[in-house]
């Protein structure tokens, strides 16, 4: 255990919810709000890193459990060991599996301290990282199904004033037709300029996904995202062949398997890694590694203001998805100009969720 300055001295959580926070729904999910899990990691030096979580309302007692856990692990490991954490808290969760809830906390926890490790360098993450700083291309994210035809039309039009060249749509409506109604709406309210995705969140049959991407194909789709089941990797090669829509998946993903099978069966153009189940910036980055190798392009899920400058440090990135959602909480909310947001050059992570906002665990 580590007694210098760099010592991790204590670990506190706390609960924030987004001034946006309402009630959204998609294709397999009714959501209630929009609430984030913080960690603060002070270390002994004085040095605080600080990380968050997308937590929903998801199993509230485990991850209190599980922080409580994370915090008795913490405390006395030095913050720039993040390496030596992710080993040993593998080696501590195998029990009862190093997927689910465990990996969210080791990502929790790996954030902070990559956090930390720039504050104690005086460097932003990216550059810690070796990478330089650029515009990343964002697409605005959201198109819920809980929407009413004049919310959904607000949202992608907002985004497209702003200079947002891409806004992604969910579909996997119950009522026949509406899908594809949906969509007409948004192509027509954003015009031709703007790419439009769709995204089913697992919610629909290989069938249905194939249909729906027939009767979408005169929109100019520009992918669909998790059209089947994340386990079905012989789905998604059906639907990719039978509709000649790129695939884009992988924030289900815990590893790399989904990655290499899909890849196989030539099911997969867009990898979407999730940088909380990856469990931190090195399985992110072990990850962009492998699509790399499998020639397939970056576009990461949720985490805009980590994944921005994680892809200034990757050169097969494709832009990153993009939420207001924490922007109103934060101190620093990320610069995004013409549809690119631009890295933070602050130490760390260079933003803190404000302290007024947070609530207890």
């Amino acid at each position: 255990m580590s007694t210098g300055p760099t010592t991790i001295r204590e670990v506190a959580f706390h609960s924030a919810r987004s001034a946006l926070s309402r009630p959204i729904a998609d294709a397999t999910h009714a959501i209630p709000g929009i609430r984030f899990i913080v960690a603060r990691i002070a270390l002994a030096g004085g040095v605080v890193g600080e990380s968050h979580l997308l937590a929903f309302h998801y199993s509230p007692h485990a991850v209190a459990g599980a922080c409580r856990d994370l915090a008795d692990f913490l405390v006395g490991r030095d913050a720039n060991d993040t390496a030596g954490v992710v080993r040993d808290w593998d080696v501590e969760s195998e029990y009862f599996g190093r997927m689910g809830v465990n990996r969210w906390m080791l990502g929790l926890a790996n954030l902070a301290m990559w956090d930390a490790r720039g504050k104690l360098a005086g460097a932003p993450v990216w550059r810690l990282l070796g990478g330089s700083a650029r515009p990343v291309p964002v697409y605005g994210s959201g198109g819920w199904l809980s929407y009413t035809d004049d919310e959904l039309v607000d949202e992608v039009t907002g985004y497209a004033r702003r200079g947002f060249r891409a806004v992604k749509v969910k579909v996997g409506a119950k009522e026949p037709g509406r899908d594809l109604e949906r969509l007409r709406r948004v192509r027509a309210a954003v015009g031709p300029g703007v790419r439009v995705m769709m995204d089913a969140n697992q919610g629909v049959a290989p069938e249905a996904a194939i249909a729906l991407a027939h009767a979408a194909r005169g929109l100019g789709i520009g992918w669909f995202e998790e059209p089947v089941d994340h386990r079905d990797f012989d789905g998604y090669a059906r639907v990719r062949e039978a509709s000649g829509v790129p695939i884009a998946m992988g924030e289900r993903e815990y590893d790399t398997v989904a990655l290499r099978e899909l890849h196989r069966r030539r099911a997969i153009d867009l990898w979407q890694p999730d940088l909380l189940r990856l469990g931190g910036v090195e399985g992110w980055r072990a990850s962009a590694a492998v699509a790399r190798e499998l020639g397939v392009p970056v576009l990461p899920h949720y985490y805009r203001d980590y994944d921005v400058p994680l892809l200034c440090t990757i050169d097969n990135g494709a832009g990153a998805e993009s939420f207001d959602w924490i922007d109103a909480i934060v101190d620093a909310p990320m610069r995004v100009d013409d549809g690119h947001a631009l890295p933070r050059e602050s130490p760390g992570w260079g933003f803190s969720i404000r302290d007024e906002v947070l609530e207890a665990p």
